[in-house]
């Protein structure tokens, strides 16, 4: 059950952070999916960097590490593919 939670989780965190960057309309809900989970990891350890906690649980301090981590994510994949 923690398994789909965490999809959710991802899914929701990857999406509000394509719709910040203004990609929504190129990622499905999978690549949504997968830039939310990847998305919490680089928000964690971003917000370790600051000295604050990662992501800890399912909650709303945890699902703004994950936005935030999705939108740098999304930042350095436009960087890298140049568009």
């Amino acid at each position: 059950m923690n398994f789909l939670v965490w999809i959710v989780f991802g899914g929701l965190a990857g999406w509000i952070g394509s719709m910040i960057m203004g990609t929504d309309g190129q990622q499905g809900i999978i690549l949504n999916i997968v830039v939310g989970i990847i998305g919490a990891g680089l928000g964690g350890y971003i917000m370790n960097l600051f000295g604050n906690g990662g992501v800890n649980g399912f909650n709303l301090y945890s699902f703004m590490v994950a936005v935030i981590g999705a939108v740098v994510l999304l930042a350095v994949l436009r960087l890298i593919r140049g568009s």
